[in-house]
């Protein structure tokens, strides 16, 4: 599979939303928190198109990912994969060429309780920092 980036547009929204709700559904039922209106709406409140890039899969769009300076660091924040191309290494490829990038450290991220996709940021340097109840918060320094 090959993948590239391109900018989010105010278009990519509704399919964006749609997307987090699917793959994050097993992980906030899980927690016992899902809510099919509040996970959509919580992104779209956040949604900021000249944050975030689409990942496009082999001419699909597939996934997304945001890049958000703050006073912190650097937070990457919607990185969703479409299930369809998760397992084939794509989301270490784009996290691997986002860690490349020159922004202010650290970089921060949060990933749900439990969530598989805490292994993903680990391998990359991310270690804990804090949490509450639903998310565990991750910093990488360097």
């Amino acid at each position: 599979m090959r993948w590239t980036t391109r900018p989010s547009t105010p278009d990519d929204a509704t399919w964006i939303a749609e997307l987090r709700a699917v793959v994050m559904r097993p992980d906030l039922e899980r927690l016992g928190v899902f809510s099919p209106e509040r996970v959509r709406q919580r992104f779209l409140d956040a949604f900021d198109p000249a944050l975030t890039r689409v990942i496009v899969v082999d001419g699909t769009d597939a996934g997304s990912i945001a890049i958000r300076p703050a006073s912190d660091g650097t937070w990457i924040e919607h990185f969703y994969l479409d299930e369809r191309v998760q397992g084939a290494g794509i989301g270490t490829q784009v996290l691997t060429a986002i860690l490349t990038e020159d922004h202010p450290l650290p970089w921060r991220i949060n990933v749900l309780q439990q969530s598989p996709a805490r292994r993903l940021y680990e391998r990359h340097g991310f270690v804990f920092d804090s949490e509450d109840e639903v998310d565990v918060f991750l910093v990488r320094r360097a």
